[in-house]
């Protein structure tokens, strides 16, 4: 079985030994992802609906890359710095999953990489 690794944008990829996604079968992993821009910078500073955004499409570009899609994707995870913020990025969490409805969760963490980073969201998918 091939395991096919797809890179990101983030520049702490490598230092740290991650992929943006691993596909195993028909199974897609796609690693905490933030509203990281093409040039490795936050989107959306101080905007937790802007930063949602941003890091559904960042997983959705790595979905199409391991040959998946959102209408794939089975489950979410929201980290959320502020869960004062929940209504905010289930807000985008919902303009990309409202039909797909997705099993989903949000928890508040204390902080995330940068402290300019509001949001960073997981999913997982299966390609039939």
């Amino acid at each position: 079985m091939t395991r096919p690794n797809v890179s990101g944008n983030a520049p702490w990829e490598p230092i740290v030994g991650y992929s943006r996604a691993v596909k195993v079968g028909p199974y897609i992993h796609i690693a905490g992802t933030t509203a990281t821009g093409p040039d490795g910078k936050i989107v959306g500073a101080g905007d937790p609906y802007a930063q949602a955004m941003q890091a559904l499409r960042n997983i959705e570009a790595a979905l199409n890359k391991a040959g998946a899609s959102m209408k794939d994707v089975v489950r979410t995870r929201m980290f959320v710095v502020n869960i004062a913020d929940w209504e905010k990025i289930g807000r985008a969490h919902g303009e990309f999953f409202r039909d797909i409805r997705p099993a989903a969760t949000m928890v508040g963490v204390t902080g995330l990489v940068s402290p300019d980073m509001l949001v960073e969201i997981e999913v997982d998918a299966i390609v039939e």
